[in-house]
């Protein structure tokens, strides 16, 4: 069975995706205004610069966008002040602007609709000629723009197929129409962000249930779903006052992912860490000793790691080049067995991925298409203490596990003192705004005591006894 957690805080929305109740993936998106891929925008060329064949584009940002200028793209005759309709298709990077398309495509749960080319293509997964002959007769595609069925689709009539087909070209025509009529640059469609993408791309299976804490979530999931029939779909409006992530235990698991040790079943482990150019992952074979043969040791060690290092790629949102130091091995059906576990891990996930064969040092080689930060990004920051050498969680999250902590006390009971024992790192940032820092935590009608501690564990406690309360007066910093 497939779990979707989703919860949406005051700047954040996070998703997480369970299946058979381990943590399979995690999405996480700021709420910072800039361009987010699937978003469509009309633009202005505001410059093209041959020698790196890109053009320069104004879509109403404080950065102007960037899009490679490309014969399959069919843009060669972009001239500069020329309007444009554009998708984004990474978001941008520190100085540096969202990368965009004029390819544009309209995502839906089994096909998606595309205006550089007129015709029907399929999902690489659909192998089916049979299937693909019927459905090439069968669909009522418009003439003037190209369809590609995906994956979902072997499981549903063409009549449904029709159906979302219909749909998607109405909203290609609004968005031409906007863009048509509009007088200056701007978004023209949102996708539905990371939501939108979770609800086409990760509900699957025979059973799927989705826990929620908006009404308006609620209702946009609830809408979303009538169309779909190959899958049976419960939403659970969440009310209880703590957030999901806490109540659920996602929040432990999440935390955990900063570890860069993880262990296996057999005894070993996995380390990963993350260079300047790329992410190096070493197998280790720790305890696992208990078989006679270093051959059948080193397998059975590897496929295990070969299974968790895929999971934690994809939880942590890993991309770019990553190189994994397997234990060594003679055998090269044992090699190829490794291989044939990383291709399956990697099935469902949208990112691109490619795979290298081992090398003679027995390392594989794999390149993952970026696409949305990494759990890092989200989580930590540098650490001033010691000059930015090292991470620590960052300040807003921790203010955001603080108020956690403190809806699950509320639940318990009514209390009015609560004391925080802190890391000493974030004391300038407390004390930089006090204020600001309890309205955070939610903490506005307690008193407030801070401790600070050279540890980067926090801890909260409700204080219940006047003795309590009085040997930390000192301590106190609100109410």
């Amino acid at each position: 069975m497939k779990e979707i957690f989703i919860e949406r805080q005051k700047e954040l929305l996070r998703i997480a995706i369970k299946e058979n109740d381990r943590l399979k993936e995690c999405f996480l998106e700021e709420e910072t205004g800039e361009p987010y891929p699937g978003e469509i925008y009309k633009g202005i060329v505001k410059n093209i610069v041959p020698g790196i064949k890109c053009a320069f584009i104004d879509i109403g940002h404080k950065k102007n966008v960037y899009m490679y200028i490309d014969n399959k793209f069919k843009n060669t005759k972009l001239k500069k002040g020329e309007e444009i309709l554009v998708q984004v298709i990474k978001e941008d990077l520190g100085s540096k602007g969202a990368k965009v398309t004029n390819a544009i495509s309209i995502p839906g749960r089994y096909c998606v609709l595309m205006n550089l080319n007129k015709d029907v293509s399929f999902s690489k997964k659909i192998e089916d000629k049979t299937l693909k002959e019927y459905i090439c007769m069968n669909i009522e595609k418009p003439k003037d723009i190209g369809v590609m069925i995906r994956t979902n689709a072997a499981g549903v009539s063409v009549e449904i197929i029709n159906e979302e087909i219909n749909k998607l070209y109405g909203i290609y025509n609004d968005i031409s129409n906007k863009a048509n009529f509009s007088v200056k640059s701007g978004i023209l469609f949102n996708a539905g962000g990371i939501l939108g993408r979770v609800l086409r791309d990760k509900i699957s299976g025979v059973n799927c249930k989705i826990y929620v804490d908006s009404q308006e979530d609620y209702d946009y999931i609830k809408e979303f779903s009538g169309d779909i029939t190959d899958t049976k779909i419960s939403i659970k409006l969440h009310e209880e006052i703590r957030s999901i992530f806490s109540y659920y235990g996602i929040e432990r698991e999440l935390l955990s992912l900063r570890n860069n040790k993880v262990g296996l079943n057999c005894g070993g482990y996995i380390i990963i860490d993350k260079t300047e150019a790329m992410y190096v992952v070493d197998v280790n074979s720790g305890k696992n000793v208990k078989s006679t043969s270093i051959e059948k040791t080193a397998f059975i060690t590897n496929h295990q790691a070969a299974e968790e290092i895929v999971r934690q790629i994809r939880l942590r949102n890993l991309s770019g080049i990553i190189v994994i130091d397997f234990i060594d091995m003679d055998s090269e059906e044992n090699r190829q067995k490794i291989m044939e576990c990383l291709n399956e891990g990697f099935i469902g996930d949208k990112n691109k991925t490619v795979i290298y064969p081992f090398t003679e040092l027995n390392l594989v080689q794999v390149a993952r298409r970026r696409s949305g930060k990494s759990i890092y990004e989200y989580i930590e920051e540098d650490c001033g203490t010691c000059l930015g050498k090292g991470k620590r969680i960052k300040f807003s999250y921790i203010c955001m596990l603080i108020r956690n902590e403190i809806l699950r006390i509320n639940e318990q009971r009514d209390i009015n003192d609560i004391h925080i024992e802190i890391d000493e790192s974030y004391k300038n940032d407390i004390k930089g705004d006090i204020l600001g820092f309890v309205k955070n935590i939610d903490a506005l009608n307690k008193k407030v005591y801070v401790t600070y501690k050279k540890e980067e564990h926090f801890k909260v406690e409700a204080l219940i006894f006047m003795n309590q309360i009085e040997n930390l007066q000192i301590s106190k910093i609100y109410g």
